[in-house]
């Protein structure tokens, strides 16, 4: 017969909705535990090794525009590994205190290269002069968006950015984050797939699928997969280069493909160590300085996005804003230190280690402050890290297929805390990732199709400002999503319910949860002169 209440109740354990967790289960160090030093030396090279990718990219691209060549190549990824080092070291103990790596940001591209570019050092017939005449152009225009940088961060503006960001508004940003850099995975795979493709296979079998298989202790197996796939491939790749593989093939395909082509090696120094203003004086320019100070916007909402996939991949609470806003004013210090030094490439936080911390199911503190001694002793051994940077970049981008959808992912779960029933949820989540994806395609398509971006003023400086901000996947994304979390229907009794405003609203303030000073909370006792709020 049935119940009064009507058929038959159901067992407690059958249909049950998944719980919330404002902290990522199933991780197996968090931000503030540790494995062992061994262990953690070498999660922490396998977090150096990830980001050479983008070290070594940035100045490729960069360096021949500038007139420079393999030597000043060399020069300037040793000095962006050693600069993100310090800034690793710095964001770790004073600013978020999150495991994130801080190194070259993309978001600097645009204004970097139309320095490179300029008609104003055509002047110069040598090209290392125009080279070092360049690069302190670039230092001017860095050291003015740093101090912009800072502004933001430690006068407390991206806090209160920080206390109006949902859940809801935090999909979009953190999700685009990681899809937003679509373009270093497969297509940069697919120029030599014969390594590429095996990397990728290789990645996935080992960290997903063995570990079901194969029963090592400690997980021992996934947690280095990095390692075991770059070893097997640049391995395959190097024996294929000496069997003279591609010795008849295109040279777009020797550049990708052999492990020999990236005169690294035989360019870089065997010790140098690098100091401000190795390049000469900076040189300052109104224009340069505000499109770089548009990168530094975008550098922000990016590291913001990366911030949040750290804390939840080492199973910490959601920042307070305060320790968000802190965060920015470290990385403005970081970009000052891009300036002095002549890095070539403001700072951001490394959206492929953030991924690397959920594939390895290790959030450590500890572990990445390794890694940043591993970046700054391979900068000052230079003969050494150019062996390491001249892993062939198919195989890099394979790791980049599996590391930025880890930071996907992170955003997509914070669906978890709105309601997917809403129909307001609905049109900020998918009209927010639709623009995020659509409006940079455009922007990005128009500057290949034209050879300049769709905003035609007669300043390139108010032309790049546009060109960066609206090439952001991330940028746009959060833009739209946040608007609109806050102007529609804001009078309706169910939008903060809805938004999973309620979820967060312990975190808005420092002290009102106990688990954030854990996680978040200054070194020796500097609390006491710093106070988070």
């Amino acid at each position: 017969m049935a119940a009064a209440g009507g058929g038959p109740k159901p067992k407690l354990d059958e249909f049950q909705p998944h719980p919330v967790k404002d902290q990522l289960p199933g991780v197996d160090f968090c931000v503030s535990s540790s494995p062992s030093w061994a262990e953690a030396a070498i999660l922490g090279f396998q977090h150096y090794l990830v980001m050479l990718g983008t070290t070594v990219l940035i100045p490729t691209i960069l360096v021949p525009l500038m007139g420079g060549g393999n030597r000043e190549k060399a020069e300037v990824i040793n000095t962006l590994l050693f600069v993100a080092g310090l800034n690793t070291l710095t964001q770790t103990l004073f600013g978020t205190r999150l495991p994130v790596v801080m190194g070259g940001s993309y978001a600097f591209i645009i204004p970097t290269v139309s320095i490179a570019i300029s008609n104003r050092f055509n002047m110069y017939i040598d090209p290392h002069q125009r080279f070092k005449q360049s690069m302190r152009a670039i230092q001017g225009a860095l050291i003015m968006a740093s101090l912009f940088h800072m502004i933001i961060g430690f006068f407390g503006f991206w806090r209160i950015f920080g206390r109006f960001l949902n859940p809801l508004a935090a999909v979009p940003l953190v999700t685009l984050t990681g899809l937003g850099f679509y373009a270093l995975g497969f297509p940069q795979l697919a120029k030599c797939i014969e390594i590429g493709l095996p990397a990728l296979l290789i990645l996935v079998l080992i960290s997903q699928y063995f570990p079901h298989l194969i029963k090592s202790r400690g997980g021992i197996i996934e947690r280095f997969a990095v390692l075991f796939t770059v070893a097997i491939v640049w391995g395959y790749a190097e024996v294929l280069t000496l069997v003279g593989a591609y010795d008849k093939t295109s040279p777009n395909t020797q550049f990708s493909c052999r492990t020999d082509r990236s005169g690294l090696i035989s360019a870089a120094p065997w010790i140098r160590v690098p100091y401000p203003f190795q390049w000469g004086g900076p040189s300052f320019n109104a224009g340069d300085s505000f499109a770089m100070m548009a990168s530094s916007l975008v550098a922000i909402i990016e590291s913001t996005g990366t911030f949040i996939a750290a804390s939840r991949y080492g199973s910490a609470t959601p920042m307070p804003p305060s320790v968000l806003s802190r965060g920015i004013g470290w990385q403005g210090i970081g970009i000052l230190l891009d300036g002095l030094f002549g890095t070539g490439s403001g700072t951001t936080a490394s959206v492929e280690n953030a991924g690397l911390l959920g594939l390895t199911r290790n959030g450590s503190r500890r572990v990445v402050q390794i890694s940043a001694l591993f970046m700054i002793f391979f900068s000052v051994l230079g003969k050494f890290g150019a062996v390491l940077a001249s892993i062939p970049f198919p195989i890099v981008a394979a790791l980049y297929c599996v590391l930025f959808a880890y930071v996907a992912s992170a955003g997509l779960g914070f669906l978890q805390f709105c309601n997917l029933n809403s129909f307001r949820t609905k049109f900020i989540i998918g009209f927010s990732l639709f623009m995020g994806l659509s409006v940079p395609q455009y922007f990005n398509e128009y500057i290949v199709t034209s050879g300049r971006g769709p905003v035609h003023s007669g300043s390139t400086a108010f032309n790049n400002i546009f060109q960066v901000i609206f090439s952001s996947p991330a940028t746009v994304a959060i833009m739209v999503a946040y608007f609109l979390d806050c102007t529609h229907s804001v009078g309706h009794s169910a939008t903060r319910r809805d938004s999973g405003r309620h979820w967060w609203v312990k975190f808005r303030y420092f002290e009102r949860d106990t688990r954030s000073e854990e996680f978040y909370s200054l070194p020796f006792n500097l609390n006491r002169f710093f106070p988070s709020f």
